[in-house]
């Protein structure tokens, strides 16, 4: 059996204790520390694993225990100056999306890490997703173009509107989320981004000024395909509609459906990480219309209800690092999608600061 590899996990938030979770439980990773500000973040969660080492300096961290991998599960800010540093500490790397909060800072971790022989993975979770991966299957036979319509708004409250409110002092909604989807529609049409345009809004004066918590993008796509997503954040965002997942095509139509994360249906609302993956169906609708005009095949559902658990997919996620780094695999089209995710979604965020499209 190879000798496990030893993981420092900067972040104990909700992320970062997921992906501890996950080190602690695969076979191929040992927990070297945890990292964070926070004593009352860290401490409990160091209890559940067994009590690695704590810290709450992450470069005193790094020295210290000379990890094998880091993940870094900080706020956007850190990533890049975490991640440069442990690259040239020869560590491999979990990189939280975004992966820096500039593109040029980005392109200096791909750099950095292509130059060390480095192994990254960036947590663009809907991509471990079997049930993601299916919806983007079906919009990929929809033919071209494509309009795909996504958002993700979270009417959220306490420690998760805080958590809220310290994201959006590094950057805004469309950004921090944004690139999940964005890298979803790049999957889907396999074409290039050519334009890029958005709105944003501040709902509130308990944000830094200047500071949006509401947005929505807009990109064109050089196949003819087009798609938009918004996001939301606040005590003030609507319950209604807030998990829009739909992809038209000339062929039909594909779309996540069944969607249960309301307050009235099951206690929890849209600010819950949990549901944020969830799928339970798609519904494929087919446009051949019969000699009589109307619709020659029925509407599909596709019933994914047996589907992983948030934890599960972070579990995916660092299997997904521990073979590329045991396999030796090449992660160069991960990270060319990784920064390019992160160039849209800073050209809308460029977009709605000046009230100009962004060509690109």
């Amino acid at each position: 059996m190879s000798t496990p590899l030893r993981v420092l996990v900067a972040g104990c938030g909700h992320m970062g204790a997921s992906h501890a979770a996950a080190y602690h439980t695969l076979d191929g990773y040992e927990i070297a520390g945890l990292v964070a500000r926070s004593a009352a973040r860290r401490g409990p969660l160091a209890e559940r694993l067994g009590g690695p080492p704590q810290f709450d300096d992450f470069y005193a961290a790094l020295r210290e225990t000379k990890p094998d991998v880091v993940s870094i599960n900080t706020y956007p800010d850190t990533h890049a100056e975490y991640a440069l540093a442990s690259i040239e500490a020869g560590a491999h790397l979990f990189v939280e999306k975004p992966i820096a909060t500039t593109v040029a800072a980005a392109q200096a971790i791909v750099d950095a890490a292509a130059a060390r022989g480095r192994k990254m993975v960036v947590g663009y979770i809907l991509r471990v997703h079997p049930s993601w991966q299916k919806f983007v299957e079906l919009a990929r036979g929809l033919g071209k173009p494509l309009v795909m319509r996504m958002n993700l708004n979270q009417q959220s409250q306490g420690e998760n509107w805080r958590t809220h409110q310290a994201l959006i002092s590094a950057m805004a909604p469309i950004v921090d989320c944004g690139v999940h989807y964005v890298d979803v529609m790049c999957l889907m049409t396999g074409a290039r981004p050519t334009r890029v345009s958005a709105i944003q809004a501040r709902l509130t004066d308990d944000l830094p000024a200047g500071r949006p918590n509401y947005g929505m993008l807009q990109v064109a796509f050089d196949d003819g395909s087009v798609g938009w997503y918004e996001a939301g954040w606040g005590p003030m965002m609507s319950e209604t509609a807030h998990f829009v997942k739909d992809v038209v095509g000339p062929r039909g139509s594909v779309s996540i459906t069944g969607h249960k994360s309301s307050r009235a249906d099951q206690g929890a609302g849209s600010d819950n990480v949990d549901d944020h993956t969830k799928t339970e169906s798609l519904l494929l609708h087919h446009s051949e219309l019969a000699a009589d005009g109307r619709f020659a095949r029925p509407d599909e559902v596709i019933n994914l209800a047996d589907e992983p658990t948030h934890n599960d997919l972070c579990r995916r996620e660092q299997q997904l690092l521990l073979d590329a780094i045991r396999e030796d695999r090449d992660l160069s089209d991960h990270w060319r999608d990784a920064v390019n995710s992160l160039r849209i979604v800073l050209a809308a965020d460029e977009a709605a600061r000046t009230g100009k499209a962004v060509e690109l």
